[in-house]
């Protein structure tokens, strides 16, 4: 996934799409050139968060937003038969073919639904909110939500191999 910087200047749908897309090539970029093991590997005890298990909560939330929410497909979670959002962040047994196979895969449904949206004034019910939230909000919210674990698999990275870098 190539990493293209956000425009300084264009229209509201085309800046949201570019943010959301370089916030996704960030945690990509994160993982590139790490074995299995060190993506897997945890942060700091007590927590087991790690790159990998990063890769797989972000599927998790691709698919919750644009496929369940937006698109009010019927699909189960990728890692729980409970609806857990958290057991995707377990990666003990993870690979990075499984994680990147199913968050990819996730990313491409999302930009096909969000492509097919009418405007960023589409609206779905939001369960856990108990309201309407456009697709404007939705955009903004999984923005919130790698910039945020980006955060997250900068520190990871660097405990792994010192890398470092925005």
């Amino acid at each position: 996934m190539e990493r293209i910087s956000p425009p300084l200047t264009g229209g509201e749908r085309e800046t949201l799409r570019a943010y959301l897309d370089y916030h996704r090539a960030t945690l990509a970029w994160k993982c590139e050139g790490l074995t299995d093991e060190e993506l897997r590997r945890p942060s700091m005890p007590p927590s087991t968060l790690s790159l990998l298990g990063l890769v797989r909560h972000m599927a998790e939330v691709e698919r919750h937003w644009f496929r369940r929410t937006l698109a009010g497909e019927d699909v189960p979670h990728v890692w729980s038969d409970r609806y857990d959002f958290q057991a995707a962040y377990d990666a003990a047994g993870a690979t990075r073919e499984e994680a990147f196979t199913a968050w990819e895969a996730e990313v491409a449904h999302a930009r096909r639904i969000e492509a097919a949206a009418e405007s960023l004034d589409v609206t779905a019910y939001v369960k856990s909110w108990r309201k309407e939230a456009s697709l404007r909000l939705i955009m903004l919210h999984l923005i919130h939500e790698y910039a945020r674990h980006n955060g997250h698999a900068d520190f990871l990275r660097e405990a792994v191999d010192g890398t470092t870098g925005a």
